[in-house]
């Protein structure tokens, strides 16, 4: 039997709604949840001895109890009056204070300020079918009836899906008339959509729109979300931002269906923000990994990023969280990156912040009662340090910052905050050796520290730092690439332009090319370069180009003035590094080349010369190649 309408504007029928009941008899029928799933926030906006107006009743059975837990001032309306009479029937003995009354909800007999609450569990969305003048003019005679028998301070509190044209016209009506408008998520909608054939694909939400007594040239408006996991509700500064706020519920909540239902949606990611001030707080990765045998213990976990290494391979690109979570042995893996400006006690109390709101990414076929491990590096949340920040008029806010690697080394960065997940870049810190910190150190030991404390102190802003560290792969490249020069003593013995470097960032997030600008590769700029460097010198250049008719392009355009041109890729990265020669007679053979930078090796490792022992220079030219 079908009892759903050929059209939603059926719903505002009462010849519909009187052959509905016919049809579906005396079973209850309960719209977006039951008592048991609604009553925590009922109880919360309505208190035992108000008298409360049920409007579009039907034969839910929310009154009833209601009414048994002691709410027994109680009058429901319908427009139909097939279930008005199953309603007087059903309740006539067991519920006899409580009335059930045939009514017009836009054309109620009650006197004015007859009720404290009026309750509406889907009548609203059920007439508010779409926005035709017909329709909107009928919910404007149900909600100005609404507030004319509400008294003041009394409250409209209406169970919705809060589809944006529903939420639009409940809160512009009820905001113009002065009232606070407060919108609260019910707790358990979440659970139902994670149901396998769930009842609907939205959550569901509460109106309270309370009304104040108005006041004659008052422009004061009153907007708030209570979410379901906050104790309290957040002022926002106007409807548009309610809207949004729902907005960003719904797909919240829709996006954690799909993950529960099915795995390998992509590249998933969202922001989770404070409650107190709404600044992002924790970026979260969703990903899955199918290949993984599903057992009790591999299902689910997440894994806590220490602070200031998120920008690193294996961290922050989609590719190396693959491989994280490959390894970790999980079919569904939950990266968590921790904010800058954001305050954490330790890894314990993150746990008990996130545990709740990462079970709701959780994949189906979780054992009942799971324990979900939180992974990390080294056990702690690292260490971040803020040396300063500012606003620069090229490339906005930054931020210097001081951070601690895996290997116990600090390390000090440059962040530009329109981009902050890449290091623009980055000095290695020395460890302080004076005679005073070693007499700190001397004394620290002798406290007994926290479990997550560094042993290494704090880098303090003045501390030097190491000057033959190199960060970067592509700068590593570029070193190497000073292999070309037929003399390495030339590039310490003579003041000449032999090596030419450029690793220039580009402004400019239109082009398909964010290194160099395209002023660096143009054709007057380039015979610039070559009229400088020395006959048997290179010129050596960061290119980062994701467009390949244009990298095809700028290869052609140095070409044309450097005959002879290597290429270096990056593993993992856009950059290849690029070594160009105005000579391609001098063109050297691999083994040859890794001969060279063996050499220059050693020239750079003399005695008093800065060196770091991490990388090999020939091992980075192994595959360089001629364009």
């Amino acid at each position: 039997m079908d009892l759903l309408p050929k059209s939603p504007k059926e719903f505002g029928s009462i010849d519909y709604w009187e052959k509905f009941f016919q049809q579906r008899g005396k079973k209850a029928f309960e719209w977006y949840g039951t008592y048991l799933e609604l009553c925590g926030l009922l109880h919360k906006y309505i208190k035992p001895r108000e008298k409360v107006l049920v409007i579009g009743c039907g034969n839910s059975e929310l009154s009833e109890q209601l009414y048994d837990v002691g709410y027994q001032d109680i009058v429901n309306i319908d427009i139909s009056e097939v279930v008005i009479k199953q309603m007087k029937e059903r309740n006539a003995s067991r519920r006899p204070q409580m009335s059930f009354l045939k009514m017009d909800m836009t054309q109620m007999e009650f006197p004015d300020a007859s009720f404290q609450v009026v309750l509406d569990k889907g009548t609203l969305d059920a007439v508010l079918t779409d926005e035709e003048e017909k329709t909107l003019q009928q919910v404007d005679r149900m909600l100005a009836e609404v507030g004319r028998v509400l008294q003041v301070g009394g409250r409209y509190l209406c169970i919705s899906l809060a589809q944006a044209h529903v939420l639009k016209k409940a809160v512009g009506h009820f905001s113009r008339e002065g009232w606070m408008v407060r919108v609260h998520q019910v707790a358990n909608s979440q659970d139902q959509l994670l149901e396998a054939e769930p009842r609907f694909s939205l959550p569901v939400f509460a109106f309270i729109m309370t009304k104040f007594r108005p006041v004659p040239g008052s422009a004061l408006q009153i907007f708030e979300l209570c979410a379901q996991e906050q104790g309290k509700p957040v002022r926002l500064e106007s409807a548009e931002r309610l809207a949004e706020a729902v907005r960003e519920r719904q797909q919240y909540v829709w996006l954690c269906s799909q993950l529960y239902r099915k795995a390998g949606l992509g590249n998933v990611s969202l922001d989770l923000c404070s409650g107190d001030t709404g600044e992002p707080r924790y970026t979260l990765h969703v990903v899955d990994s199918p290949t993984v045998k599903p057992s009790r213990d591999s299902h689910f976990a997440i894994f806590i990023i220490p602070q200031g290494r998120e920008t690193e391979w294996l961290f922050g690109m989609e590719e190396g969280r693959k491989q994280l979570a490959a390894s970790a042995g999980f079919r569904r893996l939950i990266t968590v990156a921790l904010h800058r400006g954001q305050q954490y006690e330790g890894m314990d109390s993150i746990q008990a912040e996130l545990s709740a709101r990462v079970m709701e990414l959780a994949p189906a076929g979780m054992p009942a009662q799971q324990q979900v491990p939180f992974l990390s590096v080294g056990g702690d949340i690292g260490v971040r340090t803020v040396q300063h920040q500012d606003c620069s008029p090229l490339s906005g806010d930054y931020v210097i910052e001081d951070v601690q690697g895996d290997d116990r080394h600090y390390f000090r960065r440059l962040i530009f905050l329109s981009n902050r997940n890449v290091v623009q870049s980055e000095a290695r810190l020395l460890k302080d050796v004076s005679h005073r910190a070693q007499k700190k150190r001397r004394r620290d030991r002798k406290k007994q520290q926290p479990a997550n404390t560094p042993e290494d102190l704090p880098a303090a802003p003045g501390q030097p730092t190491d000057k033959s560290y190199l960060c970067c792969e592509h700068h590593k490249a570029m070193v190497a690439g000073l292999a070309l020069l037929r003399d390495p003593e030339l590039l310490l013995a003579r003041p000449h332009y032999d090596v030419i470097m450029f690793d220039v960032d580009s402004k400019d997030p239109t082009l398909g090319m964010s290194c160099p600008p395209p002023a660096f590769v143009a054709q007057p700029f380039l015979q610039k370069v070559k009229s400088i460097l020395t006959p048997e010198g290179v010129f050596i250049l960061n290119l980062v180009c994701r467009d390949l008719g244009l990298k095809d392009s700028v290869l052609a355009g140095l070409k044309a003035v450097f005959p002879l041109l290597y290429v270096r890729r990056i593993e993992g990265e856009v950059n290849e590094i690029l070594f160009c020669q105005p000579h391609p007679e001098r063109k050297l053979a691999t083994p040859e080349l890794l001969e060279m930078a063996q050499a220059l090796e050693q020239t750079l490792r003399k005695p008093g010369k800065g060196w770091d022992d991490t990388y090999v220079l020939s091992d980075m030219l192994k595959t360089v190649k001629i364009v």
